[in-house]
């Protein structure tokens, strides 16, 4: 296989021993049609020469990639789902297929999802729509557009199997997805050894999570590594936290399983983007009581940091764990303050103003109903946009004398990077969205002509807005 000079294998996970994940087997698919190739981020691992063939072999086949892993593993985890402890999980359609470094030295993971049955798949055929993965592929790329640190859909098959579902029509098609993360660790992971009252072995893990994820944390000493290490955790989730409210991203399942001790977005399944600031809106039809509602995400994701302090309270003192855990909530405050900032452009000013003008904001976007993506595209880089979105589709709700104080400190801003705006889509009326009628309407043109033309271009419209924003979180 041609890999490139620059890929570079590193399986690391498979040294940590069989008490981590099973070796599981690709399913045999009748079929492997290519639909999506994530050529950027192949070459920043140095998989861009493949041939059709040996990508298919790959990430249809899943052959193992010349000095990486034997065979794909399904990592062993647990997991509060809805708050409800369930011990009955693992990866049950997807395995960690191999490790690479990215161009940057990075260590990153090659997982599926759909790409068959394994010891955790319970009574699930371990397959993944093809409408499952088309919607994955779409939330990655415009939550990396919009500088949210996420998992990057990598590749994906159409495999010529019918599947039946309850929440779509039945029969569909099937897929396999190849996504490429920073890490599959999930607080999950821990949550498992912690159930079998295994401190020997979550200090195994913890000494592998330093080594490939937070090597400065290394230095420390060993008493102090754990409560460091938790803290960074903490610093990070808080950070993807505030980075979702800022993009107007309801991911949906916020499980522990779902959360990763990297800080990274991943597993869009029920994923919206809000039409509107509203705090109750859900993402999951199932999330009745809206657990993990847009404006409660950053709750959740406190919970869940407190289920991990939890278990590293097995091989740490409560203190240190405490103090970390006190400290989400300045955390999310000083992340939320520059993903807004960042979202509109500006530049940010003290921390203290700075939040009570975003509360002043997000309030009366609340009231007055103004389109969430529409907003921050209209007002990109304060006053040097006021005359576009004063012409502009939403330009009645700026007209009002509502906004006139939220409009006035917006323009008093300095703008960051102003040169942007000469861009194409920045110049726009409109920004490119993913709401709901959008997704549908892309897979309405798959599902009933295998067209993918609106697909194809709804990729090259998100990834000129990336261009464009040039915020994006690698």
């Amino acid at each position: 296989m041609p890999v490139s000079p620059t890929y570079r294998a590193d399986p690391q996970f498979a040294r940590l021993g069989a008490e981590f994940s099973d070796p599981v087997a690709p399913a045999a698919f009748p079929g492997a049609v290519l639909r999506f190739r994530n050529q950027g981020w192949a070459a920043r691992v140095g998989l861009d020469p493949l041939t059709e063939d040996e990508w298919a072999d790959a990430f249809a086949r899943f052959h193992p990639l010349p000095g990486n892993m034997r065979a794909p593993l399904a990592m062993r985890y647990h997991g509060h789902q809805f708050r409800v402890y369930n011990r009955d999980i693992g990866d049950g359609r997807g395995f960690l297929y191999a490790q690479v470094r990215d161009d940057k030295g990075r260590l990153l993971d090659l997982a599926t999802k759909g790409s068959g049955q394994t010891p955790y798949s319970r009574f699930g055929d371990g397959r993944l729509t093809l409408k499952g993965g088309v919607r994955e592929i779409l939330a990655a790329e415009m939550l990396e557009a919009l500088g949210v640190k996420t998992s990057k859909a990598f590749s994906l098959y159409e495999t010529g199997e019918a599947l039946k579902r309850q929440d779509e029509p039945s029969p569909t098609h099937a897929s396999v997805l190849t996504r490429l993360s920073h890490s599959h660790i999930r607080f999950g992971t821990f949550q498992r050894l912690a159930y079998f009252e295994r401190p020997d072995l979550i200090r195994i893990l913890i000494d592998h999570v330093i080594d490939a994820y937070y090597p400065k944390i290394a230095d420390e000493p060993a008493e102090a590594r754990v409560g460091v290490l938790f803290h960074d955790i903490v610093a990070a989730s808080a950070r993807l936290a505030a980075s979702w409210m800022a993009a107007g991203f309801v991911h949906g399942v916020l499980n522990t399983d779902n959360m990763t001790v990297t800080g990274e977005s991943f597993d869009y399944g029920p994923w919206r983007f809000v039409p509107r600031a509203d705090p109750n809106f859900t993402a999951a039809y199932f999330d009745e009581a809206g657990l993990y509602a847009f404006a409660r995400q950053p709750e959740a994701t406190a919970w869940n940091l407190a289920q991990l302090a939890g278990c590293f309270t097995l091989v740490c003192d409560r203190a240190p764990l405490e103090a970390a855990l006190a400290r989400f909530s300045p955390l999310y405050q000083a992340a939320l303050r520059d993903c807004v900032f960042a979202r509109l452009g500006l530049h940010a000013g003290a921390l203290e103003g700075d939040l009570a003008f975003i509360q002043r904001l997000f309030v009366w976007m609340g009231e007055s109903g103004v389109s969430w993506p529409h907003f921050f595209h209209d007002w990109f880089c304060g006053a040097a946009s006021a005359a576009r979105a004063l012409e502009g589709p939403s330009a009645a709700f700026y007209r009002a004398d509502a906004f006139n104080e939220v409009r006035a400190e917006i323009e008093a801003r300095a703008p960051a990077r102003p040169e942007r705006l000469a861009h194409a889509t920045l110049a726009a009326p409109t920004p490119p969205t993913l709401l709901i009628e959008d997704v549908e309407a892309i897979w309405a043109d798959i599902a009933a002509r295998d067209d993918w033309g609106a697909f194809t271009r709804a990729i090259d419209s998100i990834r000129a807005y990336s261009a464009a924003l040039d915020v994006a979180a690698a």
